[in-house]
């Protein structure tokens, strides 16, 4: 299969991952549409090469000089994500 082709398939699976997911998040099935969040994650790092670690960095990044799960507020937050190897 060509290359073009298996992109142009990917990416029309993305599209129907994410009209699940945010259909399963206006029904009110906000767990399953978390989870389906994270395979639309996982298949986008994939196709763009990005590693768990380049990940974890990207995340560290975003909130710096706070202790994993608080927000700047100090306010413990429930974590979705997290890498493990």
């Amino acid at each position: 299969m060509p290359v073009a082709d298996l992109e142009e398939r990917l990416q029309s699976l993305l599209a129907t991952l994410e009209e699940c997911q945010a259909a399963l998040a206006g029904e009110g099935s906000s767990e399953t549409a978390k989870l389906l969040s994270l395979a639309i994650l996982e298949l986008r790092m994939e196709r763009y090469g990005v590693t768990d670690s380049e990940l974890k960095a990207v995340c560290d990044a975003m909130v710096p000089g706070d202790a994993p799960g608080e927000s700047k507020a100090g306010k413990l937050l429930r974590p979705y994500l997290r890498v493990v190897k």
